[in-house]
């Protein structure tokens, strides 16, 4: 957990501790309240740049049409 802590990868540790799987060493790691803090503040939302759906003019005319 200390090496966790101080920002070793997952996957290093589990060759230091001759896991097969990163899945084997991730049983035994918790992370705790402090960990998910600092992982939530590095976090950053992405732009909201979700615009309307404009459909061509063909498009509506094709449909239109049917």
């Amino acid at each position: 957990m200390h090496l966790l802590q101080s920002g070793v990868d997952i996957t290093v540790i589990a060759l230091w501790l001759g896991h097969a799987s990163t899945a084997t060493t991730h049983m035994y790691v918790e992370a705790d309240l402090s960990m998910k803090k600092r992982a939530i503040e590095k976090i950053t939302m992405p732009a909201q740049r979700r615009r309307a759906y404009q459909p061509s003019d063909r498009l509506l005319a094709f449909l239109e049409n049917l």
